[in-house]
């Protein structure tokens, strides 16, 4: 689950991370009394959408006066933003920051992630901030530090000193690193983040180390122990038919091919999109119904599915366990019956009664394309969608 670049500020800030004075306005009136508010000679003000790349793209502007922030933010609020991150079709600006300007010397990159190959969190750090990190990872991967955290003794101040004298810290600004970096550590652990990213963090010239800006994602499988980041969630930021899938505990990712795939678990969904691939094909999305998906998500899954207009054909792979095969089939049948969809439909079935499924999809009087194995199946619904791409 991703948040808003202020919402992640609030949450940096409960933790005792220092980060900048700020208002989120979301009527274009409001941004002038904000900046008077603020009192600074300048005010910087900042689209707020789930992407970064906003100052290239013009979401990030400087204001000298409370009336340029107000011009600022009227042109802002309304607009398609178009970053990298975005892809073309962009996102419509709702909110704007308006933020205070700060004297900045010099602009780090810190981020906190899970290190899935060590299985524990990992500091990662580079002098090169305000930089997209995944170029500077390509151009110059020496210069991107790492830390790995061990679960079982957490954050020590050896770990920042480390990482502060290898950006080239003052030995005053190492010292104060130990708390910043912290209480970044704590924000991670605490609210069971996937990654929490400041870039840049600035040195000001006061000697300050401050989070000049934020990215924080949940682990939308730790949400049920945080409650009370239920009302962060933006829906106008997420995939239509992502939001619709959540609606019904189907696990949906839209992408931008032209097999839709229905599988039951994420290892089986993501050796399909392999499969299929494989096939000469590309994968219209993934979705797993679950293990335990009754008739009724199954029906659902196939109303989503046939939203997405680039979808050509359809790969059904299901292992049948708790959701049987006979099951499955009887919720095919009842969708396709339902729908009326005319997308040729590719099932591959194997487990608990896949003989009374496979007798259900070719008793129905429905042309269902029944497959015989994982690589069958990906080559007839390559063939049916059109063939390899």
């Amino acid at each position: 689950m991703k948040i808003h670049e202020y919402q992640a500020k609030a949450i940096l800030a409960r933790f005792g991370v220092p980060v900048p004075r700020g208002e989120v306005v979301v009527k274009k009136g409001e941004a002038e009394a904000a900046a008077e508010r603020l009192g600074t000679p300048v005010v910087v003000v900042k689209a707020q959408i789930h992407a970064g790349g906003r100052g290239k793209a013009g979401g990030v502007k400087v204001a000298k006066s409370p009336e340029e922030a107000a011009t600022l933010a009227e042109r802002m609020l309304g607009m398609k933003l178009v970053t990298a991150q975005t892809g073309p079709e962009g996102r419509i600006v709702r909110r704007v920051l308006v933020e205070e300007g700060l004297d900045i010397k010099r602009e780090l990159y810190l981020s906190v992630l899970v290190d899935r190959a060590m299985g524990a969190p990992m500091f990662m750090a580079s002098a090169a901030g305000g930089m997209e990190i995944e170029q500077v990872a390509k151009d110059n991967p020496e210069a991107i530090l790492r830390e790995t955290i061990r679960p079982e003794t957490g954050f020590q101040a050896y770990h920042a000193r480390k990482l502060a004298f290898g950006l080239g810290l003052s030995a005053e600004l190492a010292h104060a690193a130990v708390p910043f970096m912290h209480s970044l550590y704590r924000a991670f652990i605490e609210t069971d983040s996937s990654l929490l990213e400041i870039n840049p963090c600035v040195v000001t010239g006061d000697g300050r180390l401050v989070a000049l800006d934020a990215k924080v994602n949940f682990d939308d499988n730790a949400l049920y122990r945080h409650p009370e980041f239920k009302d962060l969630r933006d829906l106008d930021e997420e995939t239509p038919l992502e939001v619709e899938a959540s609606k019904y505990k189907l696990n949906y990712i839209k992408l931008d091919g032209t097999i839709a795939c229905m599988v039951n678990g994420a290892g089986l969904a993501m050796a399909t999109m392999d499969i299929i691939k494989l096939s000469g094909g590309r994968p219209a999305n993934f979705l797993d119904v679950g293990g335990d998906a009754s008739e009724e998500r199954v029906k659902n899954a196939f109303r989503i599915l046939l939203s997405d207009p680039n979808v050509k054909a359809v790969f059904i792979n299901v292992f049948g366990g708790i959701l049987r095969c006979d099951m499955l089939a009887s919720g095919i049948v009842s969708a396709a019956k339902e729908l009326r969809f005319k997308v040729p439909v590719v099932v591959r079935m194997e487990g608990t009664n896949v003989r009374q499924g496979q007798e259900i999809l070719r008793n129905s009087g429905l042309n269902f394309a029944v497959a015989n194995g994982m690589k069958d199946g990906a080559e007839k619904a390559v063939a049916l969608a059109g063939g390899a791409l």
